[in-house]
């Protein structure tokens, strides 16, 4: 086997969070749309961004991979 640094994608907390706010957000937008609530939706939609800016966050503040040089 060789001696290479191994990438762990995704085993990360930031990753983690993100994903897990990210599948609640879907839920959320799912749900609006099969009860017709625009205002559920659009929440969902947010969370959805939400999710990614707090992953990217997350990961500057040493949470994330670490990329290799």
């Amino acid at each position: 086997m060789s001696q290479t640094k191994r990438s762990h994608h995704g085993n990360t907390p930031a990753a983690w969070t993100a994903v897990i706010i990210v599948f609640v957000a879907f839920i959320v937008g799912g749900a609006g749309v099969w009860l017709g609530s625009s205002a559920m939706f659009w929440l969902g939609v947010i969370l959805t961004a939400v999710g990614g800016l707090v992953g990217k966050l997350m990961q500057m503040a040493g949470y994330g991979q670490h990329r290799r040089s």
